[in-house]
């Protein structure tokens, strides 16, 4: 029913549409517009178009595929992220508002020196690089086996062609084109959840909401996993280990933090974050349902999971099933825009923040003439695109994973430093000796690399999870105890 020329006519259309907004947002083509939004975003357009930016292709493509390995479990992470949000919103938020930053970063050149601020902006860098590829390479992988493949297009093209695309929307309005762009992603993400869940419990002889007590749901919504501490997702390490992946991920994050920082006013940036974290919560708990549902669709009509190099890959029964066009015609075509608004919604504030980042934190964009700085964030922004290009193309040849796990995993290592490095400068009142926070970083995450690899049969049974992170914030965090000034 969906053919390659189909889906290739609505991706067209809806790039139509973003690159209309960016034509308004854009029209003041400078660097405070494409920086910080003249300080000006309402603050519920913020938090409704960071659901999108939050969720992304992970969440729309790769939870709904975990639950039939794990469940529900995942939503003890979840629970954790609530938590976290909140230190957000009451401890960070702030501190950046009080200094009137435009990278977050610059509050460790101030706090501490220079050599912090390159290593809170490089792990930033490493980070969002990372966790930008992950989620764009999810959803290529999906736009390749169902539109390209058809036509012999190799998967590094179909990258290069994505990433130019948002290049094409993003490089005058920066920030601001993304508050309005997050927005039309939401709103289309949300409605593909919303529409599959409805006709796939029609599809099932569902009525209403009764599935929720069917025997074949309670086969998935498991949610806590209290009875063996050893375990890899026992609730306390999900939960503490969520809570700090968002102190991390958000609070710690050029790329979301950057949003907040266009609100007008400390006090709409804290309403903007506690709105956004309660339908960010329920919006992935309907993400969890619509994976249980998916996974009882596919047993009862005998529906395979499909594979990727001759794997079996979880994360494409969600659009194996709804683009087949058993569900009918509108949910596919809404399934499309979502999942090309989850493509999008994060890798294109992930390239504005990068490009912010890497003007104000490495180039120190400011100290250039003012005639110049225009054209520096043009070439910035052009060279981050191109390694989001190259990040992408080489994830298809080395990952093995989920890809929700892995980015949590990886996360462990390259955001650690910065939760050392920030909650040392917020919460003690010591100098560091600034030279030497390199190597105090460094040997945090060689001991986080050791200590995540230790065989469990080392450890009596135990199972390192997402708890690496904050014992990674912690180890940076005695460190720079120890080359405190006297």
């Amino acid at each position: 029913m969906f053919t390659p020329g189909f889906i290739l006519l609505l991706i067209i259309a809806y790039f139509i549409v973003l690159i209309v907004i960016s034509y308004f947002t854009g029209r003041k083509d400078d660097n405070l517009t494409f920086f910080k939004a003249n300080n000006s975003s309402p603050w519920y357009l913020v938090a409704f178009g960071m659901v999108g930016a939050s969720l992304s292709g992970v969440t729309f493509i790769s939870v709904p595929g975990w639950v039939g390995d794990s469940g529900f479990t995942y939503f003890q992470v979840v629970m954790g992220y609530l938590a976290g949000y909140f230190i957000v919103a009451f401890v960070l938020l702030p501190v950046y508002y009080k200094q009137n930053l435009i990278s977050i970063y610059e509050y460790l050149a101030e706090r501490f020196g220079p050599k912090s601020h390159k290593i809170g902006a490089i792990s930033f860098f490493i980070s969002r690089i990372l966790g930008a590829s992950f989620r764009l390479f999810l959803v290529a992988i999906v736009m390749q086996q169902f539109i390209f493949d058809a036509w012999n297009v190799p998967f590094e093209i179909t990258v290069t062609i994505s990433i130019f695309l948002i290049w094409v929307y993003t490089q005058r309005g920066g920030i601001k084109t993304i508050v309005w762009t997050d927005t039309l992603q939401t709103l289309l993400m949300i409605l593909a959840v919303v529409f599959t869940l409805f006709f796939i419990t029609q599809s099932l002889g569902f009525e209403g909401l009764e599935f929720l007590n069917s025997d074949e749901m309670k086969k998935y919504t498991h949610i806590f996993v209290m009875d063996d501490f050893l375990a890899r997702n026992h609730f306390v390490k999900s939960f503490l280990g969520g809570m700090f992946i968002t102190i991390c991920m958000t609070g710690l994050d050029q790329d979301m933090m950057q949003k907040n920082l266009t609100c007008r006013s400390l006090k709409d940036a804290q309403k903007n974050m506690v709105v956004f974290s309660f339908v960010m919560v329920f919006v992935t708990f309907l993400f969890l349902l619509l994976g249980a549902l998916i996974f009882i669709y596919a047993e009862m009509n005998q529906i395979a999971i499909p594979l990727l190099d001759g794997t079996p890959k979880t994360d494409l029964l969600f659009p194996e099933i709804v683009l087949s066009g058993s569900l009918g015609i509108t949910v596919g075509v809404v399934f499309i825009l979502g999942l090309i608004a989850a493509a999008y919604s994060s890798a294109d504030s992930a390239l504005t923040s990068l490009t912010t980042s890497f003007c104000v934190d490495f180039v120190k964009m400011d100290k250039h003439p003012e005639s110049n700085q225009k054209k520096i964030r043009k070439r910035t922004h052009i060279g981050m695109s191109l390694v989001l290009i190259l990040v992408v193309i080489a994830f298809k040849h080395i990952l093995d994973r989920n890809v929700i796990d892995g980015l949590l995993t990886v996360s462990s290592y390259t955001y650690g430093p910065l939760l050392g490095l920030f909650t040392f400068g917020i919460f003690t009142p010591y100098k560091i000796q600034d030279a030497k926070v390199v190597w105090v970083v460094l040997a945090s995450i060689g001991l986080i690399f050791l200590i995540g690899n230790l065989p469990k049969a080392l450890l009596g049974g135990y199972e390192i999870g997402y708890e690496l992170l904050p014992l990674n914030g912690l180890i940076t965090f005695l460190g720079l105890i120890l080359i405190r000034r006297k």
